[in-house]
């Protein structure tokens, strides 16, 4: 679906109390509530926390969760059956592919892609404008405990 760059003309869209309806790239009538934090579209067959914050201008597909104090950005997707853990923050025109899932504490700069089935560990930084490739794994970062540091293994 292709939502920046259509005019108005070329969308047929309607709004009815917070709910937003327009027909996609395959003529099928897609439906999205928006949240009340961000004012984003959420699919209604979407789970995302009163906690969360989706932008305005992003969307969140059926099938997703998003978890409490995540910060989904301008222009993000999060795609169909897509698992978003806790505090999580999302950059801008990020794209979470179908299926993938995000640990608690990560962090996607903005303009990355991430293909689908990708596992996004705990903690972990994604880069701006970096891809990640079907079903890669993304490395979370280990926390060491007070006074580990410089001891031998």
């Amino acid at each position: 679906m292709s939502y920046e760059n259509d005019s108005e003309d070329e969308v047929e869209m309607s709004t009815r109390k917070g709910r937003v309806e327009f027909e996609d790239d395959n003529g099928s009538m897609v439906r999205y509530d928006r949240h009340a934090r961000g004012g984003g579209l959420v699919s209604p067959g979407a789970r995302v926390s009163a906690e969360a914050t989706i932008a305005r201008t992003a969307y969140v597909e059926a099938g997703a969760t998003v978890g409490d104090q995540t910060r989904v950005d301008e222009w993000s997707w999060i795609d169909r059956d897509v698992s978003v853990g806790a505090d999580v923050t999302v950059g801008a025109h990020v794209h979470v592919g179908r299926g993938s899932r995000v640990g608690d504490r990560a962090r996607i700069g903005s303009r990355a892609r991430l293909g689908a089935g990708v596992v996004v560990e705990m903690g972990a930084r994604i880069e701006e404008d970096t891809i990640v490739d079907d079903h890669a794994v993304v490395p979370g970062r280990r926390r060491t405990r007070r006074g580990d540091e410089g001891l031998a293994a």
